[in-house]
């Protein structure tokens, strides 16, 4: 008979789970991502830019790298691939497409793809491109064949599937009409069977003129968040990193659930987290003779007859007033199960009545599905608009997952936000704040300390007005992870040093103190005594030595025989604590084979109760 404990986990357990599956955690997904870099490998490609710029194949070459170390700490289970065309050697499936070379096929990333990709950067990389590909014709529609020749083969499921092109050339048949038509034909082939085509065009002498060829080549965006095409080409790493990590990662939503405005109202929405905890991926154990990921199995055994346990066969019991209910579990999940998944609409509040302090847990964001339930994206834009107008959120009664305990969380309206390129920094909808119940307030006593005067608080807020700075969260990284990431990336790569990082979080103490001058000394004097110096350690306190026992003396733990037949006449044994309990067993010679609360309860009311 297994414990109720055993099954009903701890809130305090459980609220961290929904935290971290509601924060970013691990989800299940219905297939794998997939990613195809086509990469032109033409004679213009190589020119280096200018004041020694890397060439355009060089950038390339580092994206390509970048995504695929991202692609191994992030989700290493996703597929991608390598493809040059308008090469002179030919390396594909049967070599049936000539100018192709097929670098890498679709396959999860690892150490030894990064040292090729590693070996086509620089000079030497360039001069090892030249030897292996060269510079030939282009037949843009036998490439894009190629790669869907490459999908076609994977015999997993994919949930996603994206191209990228990376080229410098706008015309790159050379107005060469029956090349074009074959290339738009077969892009549009690959737009039906779901691939999204993305141009990743570089800098060029004259412009990039993307109407010539590739408007028609490129996928439309698929939503509003969608970036679309850009017209302006890529003349930086840094610009042509962020355009690949926009595009190849793929927004998914944590859950989909329905918010119920009224009877027979429901709007589909997608919830989401804006913000994640980056955290150290969790060890897999190996078999030390195959170096194979080892899967656990777990059986339950009878204590008594040694025999095999069926799930149908384990019951769940839980011990009140001396007798053992034993419950199946379906009625177990019925008791746990307070309503089906959703969002229930309970009113409106203004904006003034949500506090700081009502801030308990991160937030996550809900955005409207309109392929689940037709109509969302209207219905719940008029409610984003009419709540943004009166400056109020909406008050629901959340359950995010089944079996979860029921949650009240403010829906509270946001804009969208675009920058100068027309691009979306913010999106609109609504961030869903959780709010606390009342036994989750408590009320704190502050210690009491002398007040400042205001001259010491005028000095302090100098001080604070000289330290201000713009904070972005993008900015500083968190360097126990970077150095762990460096770690095993060195090791997988047969390097001899990991590469060295710079700790951002570190103040930058020259810089604090030109900006401060004579401040902080003119602070000290205000607050601090003549001669304080606070590096030194203050004196260790002397223990007053008593005039009695030089030990201190044990308190005394135990029960009179009276006192534990009322505990079991009342059923509160449960109350007192494992020290007492095990000093009684004692005490009555009852010998008991486990240590828990219940075994030393049970074996008490068997001797006393007899």
């Amino acid at each position: 008979m297994a414990e109720w404990n055993t099954y009903y986990q701890n809130e305090d357990e459980e609220q961290e789970q929904e935290e971290a599956e509601l924060s970013g955690g691990d989800y299940k997904v219905s297939g794998r991502d997939s990613l195809v870099f086509l990469v032109d490998a033409s004679k213009e490609m190589f020119i280096k830019g200018e004041d020694g710029q890397p060439s355009n194949f060089d950038m390339t070459m580092q994206v390509v790298r970048s995504v695929y170390t991202s692609k191994i700490i992030s989700s290493h289970r996703d597929l991608v691939a390598l493809v040059f065309y308008g090469t002179e050697q030919s390396k594909n499936q049967r070599n049936s497409f000539k100018h192709v070379y097929v670098y890498h096929d679709l396959d999860e990333p690892g150490a030894k793809r990064v040292q090729d990709v590693d070996a086509l950067r620089g000079e030497k990389g360039a001069q090892l491109a030249a030897q292996t590909l060269g510079s030939g014709e282009t037949s843009l529609g036998d490439a894009l064949w190629c790669c869907a020749n490459l999908y076609s083969d994977i015999k997993l499921r994919l949930s996603h599937k994206r191209l990228m092109i990376f080229t410098c050339r706008d015309d790159p048949h050379g107005g060469d009409s029956t090349r074009d038509r074959q290339a738009r034909t077969k892009a549009s082939d690959l737009k039906e069977t779901g691939v999204l085509i993305d141009l990743m065009h570089l800098i060029k002498p004259g412009g990039f003129d993307v109407s010539l060829f590739f408007r028609d080549i490129v996928s439309p965006p698929e939503d509003d968040s969608e970036l679309g095409l850009q017209l302006e080409p890529c003349d930086k790493l840094e610009d042509l990193q962020k355009r690949v990590r926009a595009r190849e990662t793929k927004k998914r939503a944590l859950a989909r659930l329905s918010l119920t405005l009224g009877e027979g109202l429901n709007v589909a929405v997608g919830v989401y987290a804006t913000a994640v905890s980056a955290r150290k991926p969790a060890s897999v154990r190996l078999y030390r003779e195959t170096n194979e990921p080892v899967r656990s199995k777990t059986r339950t055994f009878h204590t008594q007859t040694g025999s095999l346990l069926l799930p149908s066969e384990i019951k769940k019991a839980q011990v009140y007033g001396r007798k053992q209910i034993v419950m199946e579990k379906d009625e177990v999940d019925a008791i746990k199960k307070f309503h089906d998944p959703g969002l229930f609409l309970i009113g409106f509040k203004p904006m003034e009545k949500l506090k700081l302090h009502h801030h308990i847990r991160p937030s996550v964001f809900i955005y409207p599905e309109e392929g689940e339930v037709k109509g969302s994206a209207c219905l719940f834009s008029a409610l984003l608009k009419k709540c943004i107008e009166r400056n109020v959120f909406a008050l629901c009664r959340s359950v995010f997952r089944r079996n979860y305990p029921p949650r009240f969380v403010a829906l509270v309206p946001q804009t969208e936000e675009v920058d100068e390129g027309k691009v979306q920094i913010t999106p609109p909808g609504f961030n869903v704040i959780y709010l606390p119940y009342a036994d989750d307030l408590r009320t704190l006593n502050p210690p009491r300390c002398p007040p400042a005067s205001q001259t010491q608080v005028n000095k302090m807020k100098e001080i604070i007005q000289k330290l201000r700075f713009k904070y972005r969260s993008d900015a500083f990284e968190n360097p126990v992870l970077q150095q762990h990431f460096r770690n095993l990336e060195a090791l997988a790569l047969d390097m001899l040093a990991p590469e060295d990082i710079e700790d951002l979080i570190m103040p930058k103490v020259d810089q604090i103190d030109q900006r401060l001058g004579p401040l902080v000394d003119e602070f000290k004097d205000l607050v601090y005594p003549a001669g304080y110096n606070p590096e030194t350690k203050p004196a260790p306190k002397r223990k007053t030595a008593d005039g009695g026992a030089g030990a201190e003396k044990k308190p005394k733990v135990g029960a009179t025989a009276d006192e534990l037949k009322a505990h079991m006449q009342n059923g509160t044994l449960g109350k007192l604590t494992v020290a007492v309990l095990k000093e009684a067993c004692k005490q009555f010679g009852i010998k008991t084979t486990g240590t828990k609360k219940q075994d030393l309860i049970d074996a008490l009311n068997e001797r006393l109760g007899s």
